[in-house]
């Protein structure tokens, strides 16, 4: 071997080396950022006139499992679903409040019957029946406030599912630029593998709010579709459009045209669930809280607000009503009309009759409410059928089961609770689930003591290059001085 050959070699192991240093070290800078793939040299031998001459970089290599990938992003959307809807039961919960909880509406009640009790015990006092208003009163205002804050959740829900949107269309767009990116940088012959890492995240963003599958290009570009066959990104990324409402009523659905579903070129991917084909992310469980978990939660708690004003404007728990009058509780100054429950939660009030701040009078509540004279004031005949009425069990509403009116409202928060406690058990097998494949996945990655030998290896080669390159040296200044 000719000294040039010998120093063409090491020049060649140096400028490899150094490509090695580089890798290794960009391997450990990174060993803990998110969605970067350990890279590899791949070397070839270098041929200068049919004889071996060096060494070169053929490629580099970026090292991903595409199952375990794939599989962790379905589980990603899972996840940040069920996530999503175990955070709006938990605040459903809360605002309910428990049994023991004199604010919540079991509370509202169980104070609205003591008063009626003591009133009962006392029925000249005045102070008693004015504490009865005043607790009835209360319930009426829990029930509104629930009714409110039932109706805000809907409306933080589909403010998400904006949300949600824009983010989706946002990052279609960046993983299309990504693709022709890397298509360029390949075309020259560089390495995308930054640009691969870049593309993995925003993917990984997508599939918390969709539940996507990757398809591979021989090009390097990627094709998305959601698990059940809708196209997201081919040769170009699709558009969803989305209209929020700024308002939110109990009346407003999907069904009745007062609420948004997604669209596709204007046109709605699924008249029926607003979602289509989109449905298993961050996305599906808004519209899912939106559209049903919450819709059913009003809709019980409007059945609580039609059972207490049947009760009291019922002719048998007091002899002066005749059928069609109003009760002690009214839809908004109105008598019950089962055909009309939605939002009735929202509009219960108190009959003016008995609410002296709207000119009625108090001494009804002992009277009766459509009592011409003043009564015995030592009587509490009707107070005492007012406790019976709570304590009955009935079922004015078709389908739903007898109840008192405590066991109706105890019946309402179980039924929450219960389904928040279901959804917590989902979330910590799908958490459990995401962890497993998560640790199977950083098992792909960047093993430190491994990079730390290589360096060692790499110092080695440097070396021993450095090494050829002063004894050619060398040489060539003993061949100078013959």
């Amino acid at each position: 071997m000719s000294i040039s050959s010998a120093l063409g070699n090491a020049l060649s192991g140096l400028a490899v080396t150094s490509r090695f240093a580089e890798v290794t070290s960009s391997n450990l800078s990174n060993a803990l950022t998110d969605g970067y793939g350990r890279r590899s040299v791949e070397l070839i031998a270098s041929q200068r006139g049919g004889v071996g001459g060096g060494v070169r970089v053929e490629s580099i290599t970026r090292f991903s499992d595409p199952g375990i990938l794939a599989d962790r992003r379905l589980v990603d959307a899972a996840l940040s679903g069920e996530q999503r809807g175990v955070d709006t039961l938990q605040r459903l919960e809360k605002m309910l409040g428990d049994a023991e909880d004199p604010a919540s509406l079991g509370g509202r009640l169980a104070l609205f019957e003591q008063s009626l009790i003591r009133a009962s015990s006392d029925p000249a006092s005045e102070v008693r029946l004015s504490n009865v208003l005043s607790r009835l009163n209360d319930l009426t205002t829990t029930l509104s406030s629930n009714d409110r804050s039932i109706q805000g959740m809907r409306q933080e829900a589909d403010a998400a599912i904006a949300r949600d949107i824009e983010t989706l269309n946002s990052a279609l767009l960046q993983v299309a630029d990504f693709n022709k990116d890397i298509l360029r940088v390949k075309s020259i012959g560089q390495d995308p593998s930054s640009l691969l890492d870049q593309r993995q995240n925003v993917v990984d963003r997508i599939a918390e709010i969709v539940p996507v599958r990757e398809i591979s290009r021989e090009n390097g570009s990627i094709v998305l579709m959601t698990t059940n066959g809708t196209t997201l990104l081919d040769s170009q990324a699709v558009q969803f459009g989305f209209e929020p409402s700024p308002t939110i009523t109990a009346d407003m659905t999907l069904a009745s045209g007062a609420l948004s579903g997604i669209t596709l070129d204007g046109v709605p991917l699924d008249p029926v669930t607003g979602i289509g084909r989109l449905d298993g992310g961050s996305m599906g469980a808004s519209f899912a809280l939106r559209d049903q978990t919450l819709v059913q939660a009003q809709g019980a708690l409007d059945g609580i607000a039609a059972d207490l004003i049947a009760r009291f404007q019922d002719p048998a728990n007091d002899l002066t009503l005749a059928p069609g009058d109003m009760g002690l509780l009214t839809d908004e100054g109105g008598v019950l009309d089962p055909a009309d429950l939605e939002g009735l939660a929202g509009r219960i009030a108190l009959n003016p009759a008995i609410d002296p701040l709207q000119g009625g009078l108090i001494s009804l509540l002992r009277d009766g409410l459509n009592a011409a004279t003043t009564g015995p004031t030592g009587d509490a005949t009707q107070l005492n059928r007012w406790i019976a009425a709570l304590d009955v069990t009935r079922a004015d509403i078709p389908g739903a089961a007898s109840r008192t009116a405590a066991g109706r409202m105890a019946e309402f928060t179980s039924l929450i609770g219960a389904t928040r406690v279901k959804a917590d058990e989902q979330l910590s097998y799908t958490a459990a689930r995401w962890d497993t494949l998560r640790e199977a996945e950083l098992a792909q990655g960047v093993d430190t003591d491994l990079e730390l030998q290589n360096l060692l290896r790499i110092e080695q080669a440097y070396a021993a290059n450095a090494k050829v390159i002063e004894t050619a040296d060398f040489m060539m200044q003993r061949l100078m001085e013959l």
